[in-house]
């Protein structure tokens, strides 16, 4: 997404809370493709912490026009496993600091008689919903009616949209086999890449007549009813040849 949009004119700010390394890499990428970049550190689930980034930004760059919350946690439990400490770390990384950095945007632009934009990734399985990863689910969702409630509260100032993507990088405890097979599993026999998702990030922060609503950008996973995570489904076709 930050190599995307350096490519198309946009300076970015990099976020990142331990991965220093990669950040600075990820700036120095943007710089080569012609944008100013920076990297910003920020344990979000700290609320001051959050509360601090943007000025911290606007201080460097001057303005911010758009932010990109795509930063979470991503846990296994399931209705049996479910604990409210995991429900809360959740809920501070994935929920909480979307909603406080939309805040501090639209104090941002609304000072300078401007206007931005907040897009949300969110997750396609909150359309095809199934007892795995309970708290991570609970936590998108709860982002994803924050999306509609902030795209009502901040305007016209700011718009806020979602983009929910299908199977797109390796995450959990899935291998590159299962992998490439839940890739597979979406009607159109492909999930989402890395550039469906960027290219979907940038269309809504330059559309400035969309707000309040997600695209989802996953194959169709999402019209296809799964009883479990495709990663688990993946693994049990896998035994089952």
């Amino acid at each position: 997404m930050a190599l995307d949009l350096a490519c198309h004119g946009f300076d970015v700010a990099v976020h990142y809370r331990g991965s220093a390394d990669e950040a600075q890499a990820t700036a120095r990428d943007c710089a080569d493709l012609g944008a100013r970049a920076q990297t910003f550190q920020a344990d979000l689930s700290d609320e001051a912490a959050a509360r601090a980034l943007l000025p911290a930004v606007v201080r460097v760059f001057g303005q911010v026009d758009a932010v990109v919350n795509n930063a979470s946690d991503f846990e296994y439990d399931n209705p049996a496993s479910f604990s409210y400490a995991l429900m809360e770390r959740q809920w501070r990384a994935n929920t909480a600091p979307a909603i406080v950095l939309a805040q501090a945007l639209h104090e941002q632009v609304t000072a300078r008689g401007a206007t931005g934009c907040v897009v949300n990734l969110l997750d396609q399985k909150l359309w095809n919903q199934n007892p795995d990863y309970l708290s991570h689910t609970l936590s998108k969702a709860a982002l994803e009616a924050a999306t509609t409630m902030l795209a009502m509260g901040l305007a016209p100032a700011v718009r806020v949209c979602g983009v929910a993507p299908g199977v797109t990088l390796l995450s959990g405890a899935m291998a590159d086999g299962e992998f490439e097979r839940a890739h597979r599993m979406t009607p159109l026999r492909r999930s989402s890449t890395p550039e469906d998702i960027a290219r979907a990030v940038r269309f809504l922060i330059e559309s400035p007549a969309i707000t309040g609503t997600t695209v989802l950008v996953d194959g169709g996973q999402h019209l296809a009813g799964q009883p479990r995570d495709v990663m688990f489904l993946a693994r049990q076709n896998a035994q089952e040849m």
